[in-house]
């Protein structure tokens, strides 16, 4: 108690201090304020300074008020006002950068014990407790980095969310920052499964994982290197599962799936079944490289270039990182002059390992990153000149009192960037990026074998996303997929997958789905047997969200089959939310990316068309009381076997269904809950749940 009085004592003494020094620099502002007091260091009874490594404690406030109004640096007693008011970890983090005055930070939220970790939401980004405070090295536009990640967001693939804010630290103002996600496994970052250290084995070998090609810093191990078509090494790191932590087994598993990428694109193999596109998961290929090269990153590909891996999934290429040396700006300071808006990075300096311009000049994935590049550049779209030059010019009007400040905390020194250029840098910057995507338009390639490419008319058709436990039978258990292929023709699955992390499933080489015939995906086979009475098509991995998902079916190399986005809130049926029921497509015909398209079904599963030649099945009433009632309106003169069980799986009844209209008396049963199953010639086509009162 004593301890937690002395450091509120303390905080307020610093906070007086810290009003008093900086209000000629900060005392409001349009952007959230962070203040960072570091804790006392008893040999000097002077606050810690904040080193490299290891994290040092210290108290944090972010100053934010909600409606979007202006933040004051007196609000820091008000608690309505504080976005977070509590512990961290704060070390410096980067590598040139450090070089730098103004440090960047990286910092751990904290409980009260100052050790465990503290999931929280800042300024609106999803709970986490790992962050950056990048701080524009380099950059005199102050915009490189947040544009990249946006535009790498708004393309569809994850980016690190970012927010802008100014700082203070130990009574001293920083100037502007970028608060900004580290890159990390976490459901709202990098979606992967977690691998434990006994996953040593398939399939639990195959994922997740994060890795990069990088520089090394402090204690970072090189995990392998590649060659690289200038000359020199690719170094390869583990990142998640961390050097330390990663097992033999998992090290060798994720650096021969490298090696394999290698080997199928020199000399390149575009087989379906073990060539370049039965590894990598082309979009996210494709989106990178396009990144990569529309900024002109010198960086890309052989430095903070990241790969991740879910659990029997595909490689995929990112999430982009370090972007402030781009769109045509360098270390000038250190001599360097690299991104031209004239060249290809994958050729011209940090040209990373061979299999990236391999991939480029490898005639389909040409011809898809070309198709990607024309659709991104398109009038509206994320890439295209008005699009980008609108949101620059948004940052800048943002940014326009902070800079005032920024260049106030960090005058101009000759030969080092500041922001004192950052409006000149814009306009140049903009001119630059208007002659890139000319350059491209007439370098990158032909996209017209790959404009029209044919799909087949598969269509995901039910989607149970939450089920409801019942009995033994646990929710998580009971989830499956229905495809339905709506077509009278018979279709090959090869090289078809389910794209979007969260989900992974590949479809096995060589197989197949008939004309008119459905199939299931399941989260677990044996449960989907024993509960539906038939045996799913095959198992995908981990489980479907129970908020929302965005399901799409691809082919080999990306072209989008079918693509639901579901959510457990309106306009999307909410009984199918937990309450028993599944969600269900009406019609085949209809459009199943509409919601008002989809009804929350509990009605029996059944295989092939086996019900519809059927016509109709009715089992009634139910609940029961002796008597049920089973009612065929076509019986094609076939046998069918009926037969009733207890929760136990145990037979409590077996009836032949020899006419269409059967009265069964099951007063003989107690009171409760039994299941049926009705077969035909073997094969389970209805199950169902019967309620005895």
């Amino acid at each position: 108690m004593f301890k937690k009085l002395f450091y509120l004592k303390l905080f307020f003494l610093l906070l007086c201090e810290v009003s008093l020094a900086q209000q000629t620099i900060l005392t409001d502002s349009n952007l959230p304020i962070m203040v960072i007091l570091t804790d006392i260091d008893p040999d000097t009874n002077m606050p810690y300074d904040i080193p490299d490594e290891p994290k040092v404690l210290a108290t944090m406030q972010l100053i934010y008020r909600p409606d979007g109004t202006r933040n004051y640096l007196t609000d820091i007693t008000n608690d309505a006002f504080l976005n977070y008011d509590g512990r961290i970890g704060i070390e410096l983090r980067g590598s040139s950068s450090q070089v730098l005055e103004k440090k960047p930070y990286g910092f751990t939220t904290l409980l009260e014990d100052d050790d465990s970790n503290n999931n929280v939401s800042l300024l609106g980004m999803p709970s986490e407790n790992d962050w950056i405070l990048n701080s524009l090295a380099y950059d005199p536009s102050m915009v490189r980095d947040y544009l990249s990640y946006t535009l790498s967001s708004n393309m569809g693939n994850y980016a690190p969310r970012v927010r802008y804010i100014e700082v203070i630290v130990n009574d001293d103002y920083k100037g502007v920052y970028i608060l900004t996600e580290k890159i990390k496994r976490d459901s709202d970052r990098v979606n992967l499964k977690k691998i434990a250290d006994f996953d040593n084995t398939s399939p639990q070998v195959t994922g997740g994982y994060i890795v990069k090609a990088d520089k090394i810093n402090g204690e970072d191990e090189v995990a392998w290197t590649m060659p690289n078509y200038g000359g020199w090494e690719t170094n390869f790191l583990h990142h998640y599962p961390k050097t330390e932590d990663i097992t033999d087994q998992q090290a060798d598993y994720i650096e021969n799936m490298f090696y394999d990428l290698a080997a199928q694109t020199n000399p390149v193999n575009i087989s379906l079944t073990d060539g370049y596109p039965s590894i990598i998961d082309i979009p996210s290929f494709l989106d990178f490289m396009i990144m990569a090269e529309f900024a002109s990153n010198p960086d890309a590909y052989q430095f903070s270039t990241y790969f991740h891996k879910d659990r029997a999934g595909k490689l995929r290429a990112g999430p982009i990182w370090d972007y402030n040396l781009s769109f045509g700006n360098d270390l000038f300071v250190f001599g360097f002059d690299r991104s031209f808006y004239d060249v290809w990075q994958f050729e011209f300096e940090n040209t990373g390992a061979k299999f990236w311009k391999d991939l480029f000049q490898e005639e389909s994935f040409n011809c898809y990153i070309t198709k990607r590049w024309l659709e991104l550049t398109a009038i509206n779209q994320p890439l295209n000149y008005f699009t980008i030059s609108n949101q620059i010019d948004e940052y800048f009007d943002l940014l326009a009192e902070s800079q005032v400040r920024e260049l106030q905390r960090w005058p101009s020194e000759d030969g080092w960037p500041t922001v004192a250029d950052q409006e000149e840098n814009i306009i140049a910057m903009k001119v630059w990026i208007e002659n890139r995507i000319n350059w491209m338009n007439n370098n990158i390639g032909s996209s017209d074998n790959c404009e029209d490419v044919s799909v087949p008319s598969l269509v995901i058709s039910k989607i149970h996303y939450h089920p409801q436990d019942d009995g033994d039978y646990l929710s998580e258990e009971l989830e499956f997929i229905e495809i339905t292929n709506n077509s009278n023709q018979n279709i090959s699955l090869t090289g078809y997958y389910i794209r979007e992390l969260g989900v992974s499933y590949q479809f096995p080489a060589n197989t197949s789905i008939l004309s008119n015939q459905k199939i299931y995906l399941s989260s677990d086979a044996s449960v989907f047997e024993n509960y539906y009475g038939f045996t799913p098509f095959d198992v995908f991995t981990r489980n479907l969200s129970n908020s929302s998902y965005k399901i799409i079916l691809s082919d080999a190399f990306g072209n989008t089959i079918d693509e639901v986005s579901y959510a457990d809130s309106d306009p999307w049926p909410e009984a199918a939310d937990g309450s028993g029921s599944y969600l269900k497509l009406v019609d085949l015909n209809l459009d199943n990316s509409l919601a008002t398209n989809w009804i929350a079904s509990a009605e029996t599963l059944s295989i092939e068309n086996i019900l519809n030649e059927l016509q109709q099945l009715f089992v009634y009433p139910n609940p029961i009381k002796d008597i049920i009632t089973i009612q065929l309106n076509s019986l094609k003169n076939e046998s069918l076997k009926f037969r009733i069980y207890n929760l136990l799986g145990q037979s409590v009844g077996d009836f032949e269904l020899t006419s269409n209209n059967l009265q069964l008396d099951l007063s003989h049963l107690s009171n409760g809950i039994y299941y049926y199953n009705i077969k035909n010639k073997g094969e389970v086509i209805a199950r169902n749940k019967i309620i005895k009162k």
